[in-house]
């Protein structure tokens, strides 16, 4: 590793996810603390693939859809900084993650494209696609719409300013479901078991669930000190 090479760091999450919800003020941090000393790539960990199953029957013995409500109520609570929707899962309950996934996939390939500009958020620029997933969170989180609706998903990116209509091409031809397909290999060749997950040294580290920003900036810490071929990484 150069003295010029950033640290690299994978996030795997589900849209849906409400740990990835409150992670994403970590993910914010790590940019502001590191800068161009690391490169984060954002990917799909879809477990809300099948709504009805992982919680309308999988919740059944703990309330099934009111019992997760109050669930994401519990979690919530231990945050100050995420806001959430009173009638998420009992009234809002998205099918599935995987629509929202798709569109991500799709305008991340329109932004390689047509090299779409950065949006600055809270400091730092992000690209367009991973600012739309924020903004995905927050319509479903705080809000509470149906993001997997295709009609919401229009409206958030067309609110943004993205161009709809290429988007959708990417969806029409084929070529957004291979990115998903890709996303989905990858979770299987690192192993990652859930979302949120912070993978990083070619997988060989990976921060699972609620992990505290000074665990991951403890990690890559260590990575940016570089360590030796024959010196394995304390973290």
């Amino acid at each position: 590793m150069s003295d010029k090479e950033p640290v690299h760091l994978t996030y795997f999450s589900d849209l849906l996810c409400i740990w990835a919800y409150a992670a994403e003020a970590r993910v914010n941090e790590v940019r502001q603390k590191f800068g161009a000393r690391i490169v984060i790539t954002e990917r799909i960990c879809s477990i809300f693939h099948d709504t009805e199953q992982h919680i309308g029957r999988g919740w059944k013995a703990r309330g099934s859809w009111s019992g997760f409500n109050t669930h994401l109520a519990e979690v919530a609570a231990k945050f100050d900084h995420i806001v959430l929707h009173p009638e998420l899962w009992v009234k809002v309950r998205p099918a599935s993650s995987m629509g929202p996934h798709l569109f991500i996939k799709a305008a991340k390939r329109v932004e390689r494209r047509l090299s779409l500009p950065l949006f600055e958020n809270g400091g730092h620029a992000r690209l367009p696609s991973e600012h739309l997933a924020w903004q995905f969170r927050l319509a479903f989180f705080r809000d509470g719409r149906d993001i997997a609706s295709y009609k919401v998903q229009r409206e958030v990116a067309t609110s943004l300013g993205l161009p709809c209509d290429e988007i959708e091409l990417e969806i029409e031809n084929g070529s957004a479901f291979g990115s998903l397909g890709e996303d989905i290999e990858v979770c299987k060749r690192f192993d990652i078991k859930g979302s949120p997950t912070f993978s990083l040294n070619e997988g060989r580290q990976k921060l699972y669930g609620n992990v505290g920003y000074h665990v991951i900036e403890a990690n890559i810490q260590e990575l940016l000190r570089k360590p030796t071929a024959s010196e394995a990484s304390w973290c």
